[in-house]
């Protein structure tokens, strides 16, 4: 088994060139058929309804159903959440012969609807895949008219099917300026993806027939636009379109929520189903979609409503709720049962006010609001946020910022949804970072937590945090003293941000950034976006909506960064499928999985080729300094390279060139500095010299082991990293003529200053797995002391060294401060030694 205004007529006018290259086939338009029923009960009606579109969705299956299955249309509601609504919009087809079942729904014009298909066996649901046996999360259909939708079912999942498949890419430009459209989301048979800088994308695994290709703009700039294609087997059915931008508008939101005399004003705020309203178009914990830290906050007026302008774009469909928690948790519902309230409307060409009512924050079962009231310990930053984490039947949901009362109090009423069966339950933890910043009493990504029963009447659950996970006890080092030698202007000194991500990081990111340039002396910030590879064979690298930042999340950032003065690099680093071996690397286990051959290397330098010029270009609009290429995982991927085990990796002879082709491309599109992230053994550098010409500097990355004596002192630390900076790393600087800029990652823990902290399994633990938010590894202890140790030896060798360029502290982790074990220096003793050194460096006194 697998694992609310008068409509407005759509506009998007398209121009489709038809490219025929290598093995692709012919673009093919299809006549989209009429047809003509059921009615989505997903929304709340304007004052005047809008017409509607009588739709007939036709589902073609693998095979015939049994006799005991019944197959489903299910409408989904990514605002409240996709799978939270199992009950609601799922329509039963009929059968049009043994394969092919229909579903007639009347469907509001110009509305995107989300869907899938669902077969029922003996009560228990399965959802369809694609033909790579993927999930598929959701179909888009854009409502122009009365239409007639065919779809076929690849897979389920619990089955597979040998299928005949193949591929569309292109990409997508605007009419207006002819400029590539990045950040767009496409998706055909349920197969999605996000285009790149370069409006490019490519769907893998499309069952071969007719199929629907639709475009939906993730912020809504872009009107949806949608266009039959057929594929054919192993084909390449190659498309570009040429799409007009929509323009903003005011849009005012008014509310008057329901009074409660026994809490102050709460903040109100609004979820909906684009970027702008906090949709994360990602899988995120509990089903939930939409992120609290992401949406608009209203401001209480006099008159007691809540009030919010937001510019939202001519003609897109929106659909909203106003919530006090999430698009779950005390999100309106409808006074006449209790049940969920999304509302919609058309966004019209003229600015426009809406007047909304929010008729009860609680659902039908009667059961009395819970208060839940939590005191924090001293030691808690000032800056921290406090959250609350409810646990339902898909999980422990996304986390809910707690309503601040000061004096380290915090509190958060909860309305509902309470239709439980008798009881679930909560934690706490800092800034939103449930399961890696937790409450001693909570630690970790599946704890009991505390048990809340429902009851008819009112309750109040007070609460006293004993101490934080990771910061129960916050240690300050003794700075020594040194003579700290001035560097000249350009010297860096910088932090490199750790590569994971989630959404509700960028409400941190102003705060992280004044943190990395006061209290530990930046002038640089390293930012780690990522591109996932879903899939090894075959490849697929591409933007993992809700792991991955968005083109315009890393963009924020950069500018975030600049705004304070800092200045900003660029390090994209993939992210790989978790190892299903404890004792190796994910990285690791991608490059054992991977076949190697020929084809699937040419795929690989494509797909990496895409993903630097993607954030070379990124780089150049943001106005980031630097763009870092390489890093550890690449080895196998240079001349001559090698796997992680010591083999050959069967990189292709052309390996160089390709590297150097690469180069140029993104030199072309970067006019800044280009570095190369070089990780340094101590048993010397295999990397061929010829292909560190092309950059500009060396970025190099270093653990080494300072020490193999667990006694070694930091004098004995000092003294072997000085010797290696003389002997190995000065002469690749001379040979080279290039820059080296020092990035150091050294975990808090006992043994780091060996170089290799022993997994268990006879080899060196991968020191990335001690981050957060991976689980805590009992094996490996706590030491603050070696962390800071190791950075004050290395920044004494440093000192003495003029022609090192620059001094980066790796894998710092951006929402909160944790003393755990991690590389990250974020509020641990080590951040304060980087502040005393990078202030004398810099000449700050």
């Amino acid at each position: 088994m697998k694992s609310p205004s008068i409509p407005l007529r759509r506009w998007v006018s398209a121009a489709i060139m038809l490219v025929l290259v290598g093995q692709a086939c012919t673009f093919e338009l299809l006549e989209l058929p009429t047809g003509a029923t059921a009615t989505p009960d997903v929304v709340a009606p304007p004052s005047t309804p809008y017409p509607v579109a009588q739709t007939t969705f036709v589902v073609t299956l693998p095979e015939p159903l049994l006799a005991n299955e019944m197959l489903f249309l299910v409408v989904l509601d990514e605002v409240t959440g996709l799978p939270l609504r199992p009950s609601e919009n799922r329509y039963q087809m009929t059968p049009r012969d043994t394969v092919t079942y229909t579903a007639n729904l009347a469907l509001t014009y110009n509305s995107v609807v989300k869907y899938h298909y669902q077969r029922v066996t003996n009560g228990a649901p399965f959802i369809e895949d694609t033909a790579l046996d993927a999930p598929i999360r959701y179909r888009l259909h854009s409502v122009a008219g009365p239409y007639e939708v065919k779809d076929f079912v690849a897979s389920w999942s619990d089955k597979t099917y040998a299928r005949a498949k193949g591929t569309i890419k292109g990409s997508l430009t605007s009419a207006e300026t002819n400029l590539p459209i990045p950040n767009l989301l496409v998706t055909a048979g349920g197969i999605q993806q996000i285009t790149d800088s370069f409006g490019r994308f490519e769907l893998n695994g499309v069952l071969a027939g007719d199929n629907q290709l639709t475009i939906y703009s993730l912020d809504g700039n872009y009107l949806p636009f949608q266009q039959g294609a057929t594929v054919l087997d192993a084909q390449i059915t190659e498309v570009n379109l040429a799409i007009r931008p929509t323009r903003l508008v005011n849009v005012t939101f008014n509310v008057r929520i329901p009074n409660d005399p026994n809490i102050t004003p709460p903040p109100v705020r609004i979820a909906g189903n684009l970027l702008p309203l906090g949709n994360s178009f990602g899988d995120l914990q509990g089903g939930m979609s939409v992120v609290p830290n992401r949406m608009p906050t209203l401001e209480l007026q006099p008159d007691g409503k809540y009030s919010k302008t937001i510019q939202l774009p001519v003609g897109t469909y929106i659909q909203y709720k106003y919530t006090l928690g999430d698009g779950y948790w005390n999100a309106e519902r409808r006074a006449s049962d209790g049940g969920w309230m999304v509302r919609e409307f058309i966004v019209p060409e003229q600015d426009i006010t809406l007047e909304d009512s929010v008729d009860t924050w609680q659902d039908s079962t009667n059961s009395g609001p819970i208060l839940f009231e939590v005191a924090v310990p001293s030691v808690t930053r000032a800056e921290d946020i406090i959250y609350i984490q409810f646990n339902h039947s898909y999980g422990w949901a996304e986390p809910i910022p707690m309503w601040n009362q000061g004096s380290n109090r915090w509190y958060y009423k909860l309305y509902g949804p309470l239709n439980f069966l008798g009881s679930f339950t909560y934690r706490y933890c800092r800034n939103g970072q449930c399961g890696s910043a937790d409450d001693n009493q909570t630690v970790g990504p599946a704890p009991a937590g505390f048990i809340a029963n429902t009851a008819l009447l009112g309750q109040d659950f007070p609460y006293t945090v004993g101490s934080w996970k990771w910061y129960e006890n916050p240690e300050n080092p003794q700075l020594v003293g040194y003579a700290i030698n001035q560097r000249a202007a350009g010297f860096v000194a910088g932090v490199e941000f750790q590569p994971t991500y989630h959404p509700n990081f960028s409400d941190y990111a102003d705060q992280a950034f004044k943190n990395v340039k006061e209290a530990v002396g930046s002038n640089l910030v390293v930012l780690t976006p990522s591109w996932s590879y879903t899939n090894i064979s075959p490849l697929m690298l591409t933007v993992r909506p809700g792991r991955d930042p968005l083109w315009n999340d890393t963009g924020k950032m950069v500018q975030q960064a600049k705004n304070i003065g800092l200045s900003a690099a660029i390090f994209p680093t993939p992210q790989f499928k978790p190892s299903t071996d404890p004792s190796i690397s994910a990285s690791t286990q991608f490059w054992k999985d991977a076949p190697k051959d020929a084809a699937w290397w040419q795929a690989w330098f494509t797909q990496y080729r895409a993903f630097l010029i993607n954030y070379a270009d990124l780089a150049a609009q943001s106005g980031a300094q630097s763009l870092i290429l390489g890093g550890e995982w690449v080895t196998p991927a240079l001349p001559g390279g090698l796997l992680p085990d010591g083999s050959a990796s069967n990189v292709p002879a052309d390996a160089e060139t390709q590297w150097r082709s690469i180069l140029q491309d993104v030199r072309v599109r970067f006019k800044g500095q280009v570095l190369w992230a070089l990780p340094y053994q101590k048993t010397g550098f295999t990397t061929p010299v010829n292909f560190l010409r092309d950059v500009d500097g060396i970025y190099l990355l270093w653990s080494v082991p300072l020490a193999s004596s667990p006694t070694a002192s930091k004098t004995d630390y000092t003294n072997e990293a000085g010797r290696l900076l003389d002997t190995e790393v000065q002469p690749l600087s001379i040979q080279l003529g290039k820059p080296i800029i020092l990035a150091l990652s050294y975990p808090s823990a006992s043994g780091a200053a060996s170089g290799c902290i022993p997994n268990g399994a006879g080899s060196c633990l991968d020191i990335n797995t001690l981050s957060r938010p991976n689980n805590d590894n009992p094996t490996v202890t706590l030491s603050l002391q070696t962390q800071t140790d190791i950075y004050e030896s290395v920044l004494v060798a440093v000192n003495s060294r003029a022609w090192v360029s620059g001094f980066v502290s790796r894998g710092y982790f951006m929402p909160v401060a944790l003393q755990d074990k991690s590389t990250s220096v974020h509020g641990k003793p080590a951040g304060n030694v980087l502040w005393y050194w990078y202030r004398g460096f810099q000449g700050i006194r």
